[in-house]
């Protein structure tokens, strides 16, 4: 029985993915490289130092370990100069009435994001006091697809993985959520998400006692 869902931040409560995309392709631009939206995709769930190296590797670059931790923190201060400008308008379509269906049921809800920024996301667009918990890139020290973060939040949520349900967006998200023993749903394309147990393009016109009559 299902008594707890956890999801990640980006690409599934809210569109941050666009903001991670500029941040970086500014980067790229400034070592003298093109990153496109298809090299993003690559960087989806995974942790800030990983998507650098991934980001070198495309652009056939290599730096020392100190100068990379100087761009990872340059990255970090632009994608924070967008999301300090976000509203409550670019949660995406349907969560919030999700999120109210999820309380009404008293089903507990967390938060299980590579993010290091997920709390000013969460506070910048008054979404805090929907979550019993979060984990976040501060409190991980395993990335995607390790499933260090969907265990934390079932363990703060007082739960076994196999009473929650994980809402991701990113195929390493995925393979994360199967790795710690959670059924989890893919929110996007079926074409990088197979692996989920039921797979919609978003949370408008849907309910939580529908997913689990699909899942």
């Amino acid at each position: 029985m299902i008594k707890g869902c956890i999801f990640d931040l980006d690409g599934v409560i809210v569109d941050t993915a666009k903001y991670h995309y500029l941040a970086w392709k500014e980067l790229a631009e400034s070592l003298g490289f093109a990153f496109t939206e298809k090299d993003n995709e690559r960087l989806k769930g995974v942790s800030r130092m990983r998507s650098l190296d991934i980001l070198l590797e495309i652009g056939g670059k290599q730096l020392d370990d100190e100068t990379k931790l100087k761009f990872a923190e340059n990255k970090n201060k632009k994608y924070l100069e967008y999301i300090l400008k976000m509203t409550p308008d670019e949660i995406l379509p349907g969560i919030i009435n999700f999120l109210e269906d999820l309380r009404s049921k008293n089903i507990k809800i967390a938060l299980g994001s590579a993010s290091k920024n997920a709390m000013t996301i969460l506070n910048q667009l008054n979404l805090t006091n929907y979550f019993n918990a979060v984990i976040d890139g501060t409190k991980v020290s395993n990335a995607k697809p390790d499933p260090e973060v969907f265990l934390k939040g079932a363990e703060a949520l007082n739960l076994k993985p196999e009473e929650c349900l994980v809402f991701e967006d990113a195929e390493a998200g995925i393979e994360a959520a199967i790795n710690g023993g959670f059924k989890c749903v893919g929110i996007g394309s079926p074409e990088n998400l197979s692996k989920a147990n039921y797979i919609m393009s978003g949370f408008e016109d849907i309910t939580f006692d529908k997913i689990i009559e699909l899942i």
